[in-house]
């Protein structure tokens, strides 16, 4: 019987399918800029004759690009391609925050009752950072800090499924979110009690992933999920009296 002889991979394919894997699972993400080539190739074990041509290869397939003397980094190319038209499309129909926020709320709570049967320590203890941040934010006031730490949260939950494309789906919904995020946010930092129900919110879905009760969490995400989209309607509608009553003193 004759026996075919498999074909040798190449070390800079096998680099590449690494920094791939790295970027899949979230560990790269966009925008991040690679370690020094030197740093790089001392981790993978390889030269970096092996390294550049790994990056090359990923470079042409969109994955990485590079800035004059900058340095490598890992482009939007798996995200940018959905999320630019359907941005374009919320800013000229705003209606369609409703289907997008309706959307999240599947995924959310379907990422939360996965997390529970699959989230390591570290998922945890990345949600239970992205906690703390929160409640450090809210402290201060700080509008921006208390969205990027709602930002961290909601990835790091979703990151907790251990599912790829999950992974990447909500990163391309909170991108859209981002600005109601930010808005919805500053407005509930001048109600005390809104923003506590929100660390209790989230306390309460990471409780359930650590207890490994799917049916807690998928609750505990339900009902921060339509939390949000009550409060962000609530603020919404707030902000229309507000423009109404200033242009009605304007014209008096």
């Amino acid at each position: 019987m004759i026996q075919t002889r498999q074909p040798v991979q190449r070390i800079s394919d096998s680099v590449a399918h690494t920094i791939e894997q790295r970027i899949l699972e979230g560990a790269l993400k966009p925008g991040d800029r690679l370690p020094a080539e030197r740093e790089l190739s001392e981790e993978l074990g390889v030269s970096r004759p092996s390294l550049r041509e790994a990056i090359q290869k990923l470079a042409s397939r969109g994955l990485l690009h590079s800035r004059q003397g900058g340095g490598n980094f890992v482009a939007d190319t798996l995200g940018a391609t959905m999320a630019t038209p359907w941005s374009q499309m919320l800013n000229e129909h705003p209606d369609l925050q409703i289907d997008l926020l309706e959307m999240h709320s599947v995924i959310e709570t379907q990422a939360a009752e996965w997390a529970a049967t699959r989230a390591t320590p570290a998922d945890v203890q990345r949600l239970q950072n992205a906690i703390a941040a929160s409640k450090a934010a809210g402290e201060t006031t700080d509008a921006q800090a208390a969205a990027d730490a709602e930002l961290a949260f909601h990835q790091a939950l979703s990151d907790a499924a251990h599912n790829v494309f999950l992974s990447h789906l909500t990163g391309v919904f909170l991108g859209l979110l981002k600005k109601e995020i930010l808005f919805n946010l500053g407005e509930l930092m001048s109600v005390p009690v809104a923003t506590r129900m929100l660390l209790d919110q989230r306390t309460a879905i990471v409780k359930a992933i650590s207890d490994q009760s799917p049916d807690a969490a998928r609750i505990a995400a339900l009902t921060h999920a339509g939390f949000f989209r009550e409060t962000l309607n609530q603020a919404q509608r707030a902000q229309a009296r507000r423009e109404t009553a200033e242009r009605r003193l304007a014209s008096s």
